[in-house]
């Protein structure tokens, strides 16, 4: 039998958030930039492209992709406007005052001034719309009714009480009396189809990026958060799949990590906790949801990444009033019954599991009975014990994937020259990578990553092209500037992908 994750030969890819690709309204796109970017793949001879969750984001939680209102809609500041002013009812879209001058950083409020286009585009869509075209958009919205309803209320309503934190709502939106609802549906019924709109022109986009990445042979990862922020569509619309007051709607215990490589004192992520069991059993309502979740997810991507994987097996469950996460205690979570059911409604599941953090032996048992790849990171290697686990050496089998960092590390290059290794530490990767000196330490490093035994090795753009910490993508634990990076045009130069191309077929990965 296949490996449903495609992952049963050796492979490469580059990880690259939508966000950082190099846009012309200050953050990238589905356009052209991102088909660029395809083709970049090909000649770099990479079968994958990961990108982090797709979701809206929100200047409330730093434009996190992880901290989203919605667990099924698509982020509207990544629709390429240009693809939307060439469609035939959209002639008079003016973006002649949105351009940004590339500075290396996204411009979220550029985007977000950007995104307000789309309201003239839906006008134009309104009056001059082919037949088919409405027909299309028609279909979408009964398709998706299951989510997108919600989504679209919870967008008006967010926008109308300038918050979406819904337990502050009043009473009725709050506990959603259908009386209510149903008299925003007739009053404002054209703000819930802007809302529809947006979301109708991000997945025809995507799914047109994903044929033009079948056409050349790569395959899309995508990245699912295990947890959902409160603040979302998804919590107020069904709260009893939640660990939630059942008077105030707020969480009695919230979701967090104990201390870790990232921080001593845990981190507290604040999100709401399942309802995994119902008696001894699994939560029917919770599995309905996580059934919808993972379909929609996989109508995006090929292989997604299991985010927080270590909560399927135990979870670190943290007292909602605790100021740190230091006071949490693990619970037990779903385990492999979850994914047995899972497997049951959807066929076999392309997973990878992202087993970092402080992993245990059920963790590793639970990965290993379903048969997921799990991860590796180059840049926890080197602690100086021969045994650890993240050393090349020591994979136990293939079946793994391998980063020289994610999108949670430091830059190789920030990490290697920077504080994060002492000299001692440089010396100890200089000699595991045979290094004369400490020159091009990235390519050497990258290159461990290509020659290992994983059957995957996926790498981060940044460290193809030898960028310090000041392209760090995120840093946990650090509250603002993150999720900003962005790669300017002809950063990803010839020279770069071909030296990549050339490693990746001496180690048999094309």
């Amino acid at each position: 039998m296949s490996d449903p994750s495609g992952l049963d030969r050796r492979a490469s890819g580059l990880l690259l958030h939508i966000t950082s690709l190099p846009g012309r309204f200050g953050i990238g796109t589905l356009g052209q930039e991102a088909v660029d970017f395809l083709d970049q793949l090909a000649r770099g001879k990479q079968a994958y492209w990961q990108v982090l969750p797709l979701g809206p984001t929100s200047p409330v939680f730093g434009h996190s992709p992880y901290a989203s209102p919605s667990a099924f809609a698509g982020n509207p500041l990544v629709i390429d406007l240009e693809s939307v002013q060439a469609e035939p009812w959209c002639p008079d879209l003016d973006l002649s005052s949105l351009e940004s001058p590339p500075s290396g950083r996204v411009d979220f409020p550029a985007a977000a001034r950007g995104g307000r286009r789309l309201d003239a585009a839906l006008a134009g869509f309104r009056r001059s719309a082919s037949r088919a075209d409405r027909e299309a958009f028609a279909a979408f919205r009964e398709q998706h009714a299951d989510w997108l309803d919600d989504y679209s209320l919870f967008v008006y309503f967010a926008e109308k009480f300038h918050t979406g934190h819904w337990p502050e709502w009043p009473q009725a939106i709050r506990l959603r009396e259908p009386a209510a609802l149903d008299a925003v549906r007739r009053e404002q019924a054209d703000a819930l189809e802007a809302t529809a709109f947006r979301q109708f022109l991000f997945e025809m986009q995507w799914q047109a990026l994903r044929e033009a990445a079948d056409s050349r042979g790569v395959r899309l990862i995508g990245d699912i958060p295990i947890y959902i922020t409160l603040d979302s569509a998804d919590a107020w619309a069904r709260p009893e799949i939640f660990d939630l007051d059942p008077r105030t709607r707020r969480p009695r215990a919230v979701a967090g990590v104990p201390p870790d490589y990232f921080s001593a004192s845990g981190q507290l992520w604040g999100n709401p906790l399942y309802n995994w069991f119902d008696g001894s059993n699994l939560n029917e309502s919770v599995m309905g949801w996580w059934e919808r979740r993972l379909r929609r997810t996989l109508e995006w991507y090929h292989v997604v990444r299991l985010d927080h994987f270590r909560a399927f097996a135990a979870y670190w469950a943290v007292p909602a009033d605790a100021p740190t996460a230091e006071s949490g205690k693990w619970q037990p979570g779903p385990g492999q019954p979850f994914f047995e059911n899972l497997a049951q409604r959807l066929g076999p599941l392309p997973l990878i599991a992202e087993d970092l953090g402080e992993i245990t032996s059920d963790v590793e048992a639970l990965r290993d009975e379903l048969g997921l790849p799990g991860m590796k990171i180059l840049q926890f290697a080197f602690d100086g014990d021969p045994r650890n686990i993240h050393l090349p050496h020591n994979y136990p089998s293939p079946r793994c994937v391998v980063y020289p960092g994610t999108h949670d590390n430091n830059t190789v290059n920030g990490w290697f020259y920077g504080p994060e290794l002492d000299d001692t530490g440089r010396r100890r990767v200089q000699d595991y990578v045979a290094a004369p000196d400490f020159h091009d330490m990235h390519r050497r490093i990258l290159r461990l990553a290509l020659q290992s035994t994983a059957c995957l090795a996926v790498i981060p753009v940044q460290d193809v092209l030898g960028f310090g910490a000041e392209c760090r993508m995120n840093t946990p634990g650090k509250g603002a500037d993150n999720w900003g990076w962005m790669l300017k045009s002809g950063d990803l130069d010839i020279e770069s992908l071909d030296w990549l191309a050339a490693l990746t077929l001496l180690y048999g990965r094309a």
